[in-house]
């Protein structure tokens, strides 16, 4: 087998690099939860740049509308696990290196021991849960987390939480997205996304997780990266932390796929959220209560007996239902339809 140096030559190469700064990038751990539009590009540049350890997380298969961006993929691939493909290609890739796959949803339940043997992580994620829910978990164990958002022809990136020489650490994603949870910003699904813009995003993300490792003065903490594809605009603003505290996780939202609902229909109490009109253009059944009317029908919902499944088009809107539904009654079992009615059903 030939020298593993030899594919590093090029960037030791570099003013200030050397075998040293190789050495820490082949001793770094990094884990990348989702691998999607930003995950398979970071994944990719890191893999071949020598980390030394890349865990990779996600309970996604690939589907045919993933790989307009979702670049590690090919048609060859629909229906298999996107950590199984990955695992496999990358290795292909880097030989020398050692890559895990974890084909599983993180949640609160799992994220602490997940995140436990790395050093650092990045979220390519497509959904506002997920992301505080990384983020609090390294806030509350002391991790850097990389940050990456892609919405039709912008993106953004930033490296959450490290720890300065003065022994506090940077801003972390409440600071700057306090209520994202809330947020009704539609998915890549929804909203549509250039798919170049992903490559830049996940690659961008890659090189701040290099960046930690070598080069941790010019990092983007503290700073928001932002960029406009369609205009070539890009922008760094300067963050603040706020005095905002984080004391736990937040609870996860559940969520139930579209077959197993089908399969075992008879023992949930379906909700539609979605608006009146939505639901009489079509709908899967169950009652009709607008995302913005729950609070109207807490004595239904209280009286229920079943377990409950809350729908809308993509997952979003059901999602917040099932987030106030919780917050009101814990004891509750409600589900989200994940990733909303299927797109067939619309057709």
């Amino acid at each position: 087998m030939n020298n593993p140096l030899e594919r590093y030559h090029c960037q030791m190469a570099l003013p200030g690099f050397g075998a040293s700064s190789q050495e820490l990038l082949k001793n770094a751990k990094v884990l990348i939860v989702g691998m999607g539009g930003l995950g398979c590009p970071s994944a990719q540049y890191l893999a071949s740049s020598g980390i030394g350890t890349i865990g990779l997380a996600d309970d996604d298969i690939v589907s045919e509308s993933n790989l307009h961006r979702q670049i590690l993929y090919t048609s060859n691939d629909i229906g298999t696990y996107k950590v199984d493909v990955a695992v496999k290609k990358l290795q292909q890739q880097n030989p020398y290196i050692s890559i895990i796959p974890y084909n599983l949803r993180v949640n609160s339940s799992n994220v602490m021991d997940l995140i436990s043997e790395f050093d650092l992580v990045i979220e390519g994620t497509d959904n506002f849960e997920t992301k505080c829910l990384l983020n609090d978990a390294c806030v509350l164990t002391g991790k850097p987390l990389i940050y990456g958002a892609i919405y039709q022809y912008e993106g953004q990136v930033s490296i959450w939480n490290v720890l300065q020489e003065d022994g506090t650490y940077s801003p972390n994603y409440r600071d700057i997205f306090p209520n994202a949870e809330e947020s009704q910003v539609p998915n890549c699904r929804e909203g549509g996304v250039i798919p170049t813009l992903a490559g830049i995003v996940g690659c961008m993300q890659a090189n701040e997780a290099i960046k930690y490792f070598t080069n941790p003065e010019d990092s983007l903490a503290g700073k928001l990266w932002m960029m406009n594809v369609l205009n070539g605009s890009t922008q760094i603003i300067k963050l603040r932390k706020t005095s905002m505290q984080i004391t736990s996780l937040p609870q996860t939202i559940e969520t139930i796929t579209f077959e197993l609902l089908i399969q075992e229909k008879d023992r949930f109490e379906i909700i539609d959220v979605r608006t009146p009109k939505e639901h009489e253009q079509f709908n899967i059944g169950g009652i009709n209560i607008p995302l913005e009317e729950l609070q109207d029908h807490l004595h239904y919902i209280s009286s229920s007996s079943d377990s409950i499944v809350l729908y809308c088009k993509s997952g979003k809107r059901s999602a917040e239902a099932v987030r106030k539904i919780k917050n009101i009654f814990p004891e509750k079992e409600v589900f989200s339809l994940k990733d909303g009615i299927p797109k067939t059903y619309y057709q």
